[in-house]
């Protein structure tokens, strides 16, 4: 019989053939998994040997993370914001920018917003973090896929916020009312290129929604769909908050100043300009 430890340097070599980052984090990740443990507990017992039931159960898993599908859809989680998120196939992964996003947002608002706005919402991942965060607000949610949208409002039930949220189906603005107006529209929207696609990981070309990632030959065509119909939505000095890609802020202010608005750019983690904001006919 073979110790984890034993399987944790054979599964870690096998990543490594395969070109699979962060190999010892997956594995660690995946036997913890498959054996319903904490990731730490496995250093607690390291000598332990694995049964063939145990083994059977952990060598799909391996094969699916060699193949490159991504480790948040073999586990079936992602941690979003505190809050424990079902991820599959139906919608986006929400990454650490996400995440940034959210935290600047919250910076930004003062006084709590009475309406929000998620566009292109996925698993659900900002709606509901946001709904946490400002539990007197009304917050509505759209996206343009049916199995996105089912997979936001398991999410939504998990967390006992199916009453926090109105989900709606439809593209961008389409399903709200003209009368519609929000103190807060967030949106992480489709922001790469198609180029930029064809050099993305496995993971992402192979395993993600792809009309969640890309937005025409220059990654610009949903952002400028809601910079366009934005204004007719926006409450009085309400903000517009959005995670883009980061060569597109120029083009952007020019979307902006069109509007006679003023926008404000601001870098990620990682020293990129990932966010832009804008308020309602004046400066972010």
């Amino acid at each position: 019989m073979l110790s984890i430890r034993e399987i944790k340097e054979r599964t870690e070599a096998f990543f490594k053939e395969k070109g699979v980052p962060n190999p010892k984090l997956d594995t660690d990740i995946l036997i913890a998994h498959s054996l319903g443990l904490k990731r730490l507990d496995l250093y607690l017992d390291l000598d332990r040997p694995l049964t063939e039931a145990q083994l059977t159960e952990l060598r799909p898993l391996v094969k699916r993370r060699a193949n490159r599908e991504p480790l948040q859809y073999i586990v079936g989680t992602v941690e979003f914001c505190g809050l424990t998120l079902k991820v599959d196939r139906r919608g986006l992964i929400p990454r650490h920018e996400t995440e940034e996003l959210f935290e600047l947002v919250c910076e930004r608002v003062g006084e709590s917003p009475k309406t929000i706005l998620d566009l292109g919402t996925g698993s659900g991942a900002l709606a509901l973090a946001l709904a946490v965060k400002f539990p007197d607000a009304e917050i509505t949610a759209v996206d343009l896929s049916t199995d996105a949208l089912a997979l936001a409002k398991e999410n939504a039930e998990h967390l006992g916020l199916t009453e926090r949220v109105n989900f709606l189906e439809g593209s961008w603005f389409a399903p709200l009312q003209a009368e519609d107006r929000f103190d807060l529209i967030v949106s992480n929207p489709p922001y790469l290129t198609e180029a930029e696609m064809t050099t993305a990981e496995p993971e992402v070309v192979a395993h993600e929604p792809t009309n969640a990632l890309v937005s025409g030959a220059d990654g610009l065509d949903d952002l400028r769909m809601i910079f366009e119909e934005a204004p007719k939505h926006l409450s009085a000095n309400g903000l517009l908050a959005l995670e883009t890609g980061i060569a597109q802020h120029a083009e952007l202010e020019k979307l902006v100043e069109a509007m006679g608005w003023k926008g404000e750019s601001q870098d990620d983690l990682s020293d990129r300009p990932r966010f832009y904001f804008c308020r309602s006919g004046t400066s972010a």
